[in-house]
């Protein structure tokens, strides 16, 4: 009789978390095929957020549904339409101005997201991660910058900005010295781990109610240590991918905004083409003047433009170039294999802003695209731009697609079923 067969999404829940479980042979689908099925069936995420928005009339067409007048920007992805979703009329409902980054991947209630008073939630990105993670080196990554990812606690996860590094973690084994060294790190953590997890029990029999409810938050930290512990153990006994990717050795600035993005989406890609991640979360963006032709203005000031024709022009050629190079990284999804489809329909793309206006701050009508996916595309879905629909819901649909069913996200209302 066949032993029975264990799904690898499979938790332990225990003390209000919920634990993956190691790598057990129960979960080793019967046959090396099934195997293979089993790894090119996984769905992906990819969530990009740059903080300067985009200049609506240039951005969203005028014209809802699928056969819409594509936009000037929209032109420069035109090859790809029936791959991507324009939102327009969509938003968290913040009144935060730049300081709205914080809750563009979060979505909780509009009061939790003020300036100089965040009280967060978790990221979408985690909250996948939490889902699925185990299954993968790395649970996410978290790139480029700024302040987009966020932990169930509500508190912020540093992104990782040196691509160099970051690529080296991913893809270059370290010497025979470096991996020991990393082996005992590994151990060291997992025995003061054993010892604090003791301490605490003994705590508990010697506090009150509430400093035992205070000591199990805690105990929930540690507990997530030791889990990603259990994990880093693993995989640093697994082989590291080898890329036919000649290994970065330019850490562009913000000048160099095209080939810093260029770069980035480039290790994305390889990211989740050799399945070390399956979740990422990438910051683009900059406030210096890029080296664009035609531009001779910061990006952030042209973003202040005041309706001023010349500045606007200037920004147009900025979120241009900005626009083409990500056509560029739906591309290579797109023409990428994973098993019998491409890398594109595997992976959820979302691109957006926390600002609708970044002249006048406005976190309204977030300029939105949505490519790639199990979704049905639509063109361009378009809400009230007034009384916007909450941008929570759609991150609902995203975890669907991700196989996670969630009934809520954030400060969600619902699910959007345009997709």
């Amino acid at each position: 009789m066949a032993p029975p067969r264990l799904d690898r999404r499979t938790f332990l829940r225990a003390s209000g978390i919920a634990l993956g479980l190691p790598f057990l042979e129960a979960m080793i689908p019967a046959s090396a095929a099934e195997a293979k099925k089993s790894e090119a069936q996984q769905s992906r995420m990819v969530l990009i957020g740059q903080p300067l928005g985009m200049y609506a009339p240039n951005f969203f067409p005028t014209k809802a549904g699928r056969d819409y007048e594509a936009s000037r920007y929209l032109k420069t992805i035109q090859a790809h339409r029936e791959h991507f979703t324009v939102f327009s009329g969509m938003s968290h409902r913040y009144a935060a101005g730049h300081f709205a980054e914080c809750g563009l991947f979060t979505g909780v209630p509009s009061e939790m997201i003020r300036s100089n008073d965040i009280k967060n939630g978790i990221s979408l990105d985690q909250e996948v991660a939490s889902h699925i993670g185990n299954q993968t080196r790395f649970a996410s990554l978290n790139l480029g910058g700024g302040d987009f990812v966020w932990n169930r606690r509500g508190v912020r996860m540093p992104p990782e900005t040196r691509a160099i590094q970051v690529f080296k973690k991913l893809f270059i084994a370290g010497t025979p010295e470096e991996e020991k060294r990393g082996m005992q790190r590994v151990k060291d953590g997992q025995s003061i781990l054993d010892d604090l997890g003791e301490q605490i029990k003994s705590l508990n029999r010697r506090v009150s109610s509430t400093d035992r409810n205070r000591l199990d938050l805690f105990l929930t930290s540690v507990r997530d240590a030791e889990h990603t512990l259990k994990q880093d153990e693993y995989w640093s006994k697994t082989p590291k991918p080898q890329v036919k990717y000649p290994t970065p050795t330019t850490e562009f600035n913000g000048t160099q905004l095209i080939e810093r993005s260029r770069q980035w989406y480039d290790i994305v890609h390889l990211a989740l083409q050799t399945n070390s991640t399956r979740v990422i979360t990438l910051s683009l963006g900059t406030q210096e003047r890029p080296e664009i032709p035609g531009v001779n203005l910061g990006h952030h000031d042209a973003s202040h433009h005041g309706l001023d024709p010349a500045k606007l022009e200037q920004l147009a050629l900025i979120e241009e170039a900005e626009i083409k190079v990500f056509g560029e990284f739906i591309e290579k999804l797109k023409t990428s294999r994973d098993g019998e489809r491409t890398l594109l329909d595997r992976t959820a793309v979302f691109y957006s802003s926390n600002l609708g206006n970044s002249s006048s701050h406005d976190n309204n009508n977030l300029p939105i695209i949505l490519a790639g996916g199990s979704f049905k595309h639509q063109g361009h879905v378009a809400h009230d731009t007034k009384k916007n629909q909450l941008l929570s819901n759609l991150y609902v649909r995203m975890l669907h697609h991700m196989n996670i069913e969630a009934k809520s996200f954030g400060a969600s209302t619902g699910c959007v079923s345009e997709i």
